[in-house]
């Protein structure tokens, strides 16, 4: 027997939460390191760039992207992930993904997250996401405009979710796309999900174990 698993995650990556909810939905150990956001090196030193999430395998070999992690822990005993995929559940997480980060990204520096946790680590995700998008204020001013583009998206969603234990009625890739979207997006203080989404949203969270983000 190797080492258990073991992820390098932030606290607010939706794609670390790929890998952390499908560990959790089958109950396989997952060791979780949180990465602070200025420690590149961390990083760095396992796979030769920045990135995350990385998946220290038990053979303790690094492993990227989330959906090849999150296909690595569903082989580990009987399969979950056994229901269909829609084209559709893909279409409307990409539009989720679309709006969302306008709204959550200016927030994550105010929630106290680990990842975050000193003042350097703090301005270094700053300055980071300041290259890519504008201030953060005048982001936030215009939270009633990107609540009303994603709430769109969200009415669409609940008319295609089958059950609150799985979108598609049967657990499949889909919900390990659509919840960490959710989970993201339920950060922001006035984001009202239609009644299914929201029933899908807390049975599948209370199934992971993991509790929502802080609300702000």
């Amino acid at each position: 027997m190797g080492d258990p698993l073991k992820l390098l995650m932030f606290e607010h990556c939706s794609l670390c939460f790929r890998v952390r909810m499908i560990a959790a939905l089958k109950g396989i150990a997952l060791e979780e390191q949180v990465v602070l956001d200025d420690d590149s090196n961390a990083m760095i030193s396992l796979v030769g760039k920045r990135v995350i999430p990385i998946l220290i395998k038990e053979d303790g070999k690094p492993m990227l992207e989330s959906m090849d992690m999150v296909e690595y822990i569903e082989a580990m005993g009987a399969p979950l992930l056994t229901g269909p995929e829609r084209p559709e559940i893909a279409t409307m997480c990409d539009e989720i993904l679309s709006i969302t980060p306008y709204l959550t990204m200016p927030r994550y520096p105010l929630l106290g997250l680990p990842e975050m946790a000193t003042i350097a680590a703090h301005d270094h995700y700053l300055v980071r996401k300041l290259k890519i998008y504008e201030d953060f204020v005048p982001l936030r001013a215009r939270t009633r405009e990107f609540l009303k583009q994603l709430e769109l998206v969200l009415d669409r969603l609940a008319a295609e979710i089958k059950s609150p234990d799985a979108v598609n009625g049967t657990l499949s890739k889909d919900d390990i796309r659509l919840l960490p979207l959710l989970r993201s997006a339920a950060v922001v203080k006035g984001l009202q999900y239609p009644q299914k989404v929201a029933d899908y949203f807390e049975t599948m969270m209370a199934r992971t174990g993991f509790k929502p983000l802080p609300v702000i």
